[in-house]
């Protein structure tokens, strides 16, 4: 069975040794810090590049973890986050982020703790700090409001 998740060209290259390595002692890769930069495939072919301080790839259990620094870029649906942590299931087609995450999506905006999004459904479910909140800002469209094209132009009759 093929993984659906990939690496760069180049980082692919630059474990080539690594999988040269018995099955049983791979577990979990850990990669160095100056070959941070994994794309991960969804089901759709679009890539999510994760850029992080340290990243681990687990073949058995397709899972990336990505720490340290985190930023994912997944533009197909223009989706920028941050986060201390972040942690890649391709089986369950998610991703956790986790410490400080802050995501971008079309000027809308999350914080929180610990914010999961569920890439088929297209859907983040995000969670605060103890005794704390999670933060939401979104652009709201109001054609009545002040200052929109609508409000200042004539209306039909």
């Amino acid at each position: 069975m093929k993984p659906s998740f990939r690496l760069s060209d180049s980082l692919r290259r630059r474990l080539g040794l690594v999988v040269l390595l018995p099955a049983t002692c791979l577990g979990a890769i850990a990669i160095p810090t100056h070959l941070q930069n994994a794309q991960a495939q969804t089901g759709d072919g679009r890539a999510i590049t994760i850029r992080s301080d340290v990243q681990e790839a687990d073949r058995t259990t397709e899972v990336i973890t990505a720490r340290g620094n985190v930023q994912i870029d997944y533009p197909a649906r223009q989706i920028q986050a941050t986060a201390a942590q972040a942690q890649f299931f391709n089986r369950e087609r998610r991703i956790v982020l986790s410490g400080n995450v802050y995501v971008l999506q079309n000027g809308n905006s999350m914080r929180g703790e610990t914010i999961t999004y569920l890439i088929d459904e297209g859907r983040f479910i995000a969670l605060p700090k103890s005794n704390r909140q999670v933060e939401s800002t979104y652009i709201l469209s109001d054609p009545d409001s002040p200052g929109s094209p609508s409000a200042t132009s004539p209306k039909p009759r």
